[in-house]
């Protein structure tokens, strides 16, 4: 039986943009099993895929840590038997995996991130589309042989999205009376894709003042809940829901019974994506052209300042600002914002 291992660690979102190519492989290829080796806290998405798609934790920062974990690692994934290695990654564990199996007579393939051609598109006046992550990650399926498909995904949640009572068994019933529900995600891992926090919370206050809206933040780590704690006191339709959660896949129901999210382009972007909803996206140093808008998402839904030649000044965000006023996100009026997510919330659900 053909049997495909698939490596991609790192970060939330780019580990999240993986699921629509697996997917659909693994559900036009359902005689083909397809093993994900990432970290654990991505389990319970992966489980929502094709039954014959299964899941591996590598948890790098315990036993699966330095060279020798990386190698008890290889062991378990020989002990699988597989035929094929997808190397979405590219980084020096996953290169060094895919040697020890292609050592064993494995066919493999790895990503090929085009580091050149995103350094020029940084430089390019007229900014064009670049090949998107999604594409990327689907060529390396292409170069393991497996010609004849395309990825189609929509959303893991029929019209109307989850059965919260299912989903999250605990769920506050008493926050539903709102007939617009909107997931906010006001963060990011870097200064230069985050909306500064005094006009996020002015965007909080205009779509509390309207009095239908029920707003779900969701953040990590003990300084984003603080925030979001001192919203939530702040405004009575505000609910952070950081700690609330099991995991990220209750995460993604509650997201899916909203009518849009506001995000970053970061991880949550591209999980509301799997959700099946629009995103109003923020994009400050980045660009949503460079190849990373979440998958089925609008440029039509980007808020973006078009008018800076210096933006967009980094692929990922982490440089700083030449300015140090981070003018690419200052610049966008938080009345912009909420008049992109009033837009798409009062839509008719389809």
């Amino acid at each position: 039986m053909t049997h495909i291992i698939v490596l991609r660690f790192s970060a939330m979102g780019d580990v999240l943009m993986t699921v629509p190519v697996i997917d659909s492989f693994a559900r036009q290829h359902p005689d083909i099993r397809v093993t994900m080796v990432t970290r654990p806290w991505a389990k319970p998405i992966f489980d929502l895929l094709p039954k014959n798609v299964n899941f591996i934790a590598a948890n790098l920062k315990g036993e699966h840590a330095g060279y020798r974990g990386v190698n008890l690692l290889a062991r378990r994934l020989f002990a699988l038997q597989p035929t094929h290695v997808a190397d979405l990654h590219d980084v020096l564990r996953t290169k060094w995996l895919r040697l020890r199996l292609a050592a064993a007579g494995m066919h493999v393939a790895h990503i090929r991130k085009g580091r050149l051609a995103r350094r020029l598109f940084l430089t390019m006046p007229e900014k064009t589309q670049q090949k998107s992550v999604f594409e990327k990650y689907a060529d390396v399926f292409r170069k393991l042989g497996f010609e004849d498909w395309t990825p189609d995904f929509h959303s893991f949640f029929p019209a109307g999205g989850a059965d919260l009572s299912t989903a999250i068994p605990d769920f506050d019933t008493s926050l539903r009376p709102e007939p617009y529900w909107v997931a906010i995600a006001p963060f990011s891992a870097h200064e230069g894709k985050t909306y500064p926090l005094p006009m996020m919370e002015e965007v909080l206050r205009q779509l509390d003042a309207r009095g239908d809206i029920r707003m779900f933040m969701f953040g990590a780590g003990k300084t984003e809940q603080e925030q979001l704690d001192h919203w939530a006191a702040m405004f009575p339709r505000v609910e952070n829901m950081t700690g609330c959660l099991q995991d990220i896949g209750q995460e993604l129901a509650l997201i899916s019974k909203c009518r849009v999210m506001l995000s970053m382009d970061s991880g949550n972007m591209h999980l509301a994506s799997l959700a099946g909803i629009p995103v109003v996206s923020i994009w400050g140093a980045t660009h949503p052209l460079g190849g990373f808008l979440g998958y089925g998402q609008s440029m039509e839904n980007v808020v973006q300042r078009t008018d800076l030649d210096c933006r967009p000044c980094s692929i990922y965000g982490n440089k700083p600002c030449s300015f140090g006023d981070y003018r690419c996100l200052t610049g966008i009026a938080p009345k912009t914002v909420v008049e992109n997510v009033e837009r798409i919330a009062r839509r008719e659900k389809c």
